[in-house]
């Protein structure tokens, strides 16, 4: 099983968002949100959770996550 990294702190600086308002933008719940951004590594994603949040910085999916070798 791979796991995957979410450049969402990095994308959320680069815009000048907090995590409340890439919840908002997005429309992923802020606790949602706040979990990918604490776990370093995650294992399992909602991927239309993650579509989304690309959506709202406007990047491609691949853009978002980084594939981790295991």
């Amino acid at each position: 099983m791979g796991y995957v990294r979410l450049r969402i702190r990095a994308l959320a600086e680069q815009k000048g968002w907090t995590l409340k308002q890439v919840a908002d933008r997005s429309g992923v719940n802020y606790n949602t949100v706040r979990s990918y951004v604490q776990r370093d590594t995650l294992n399992t994603v909602d991927l239309s959770a993650v579509y989304k949040i690309a959506r709202a910085f406007d990047v491609t999916m691949d853009d978002l996550v980084e594939v981790l070798e295991d």
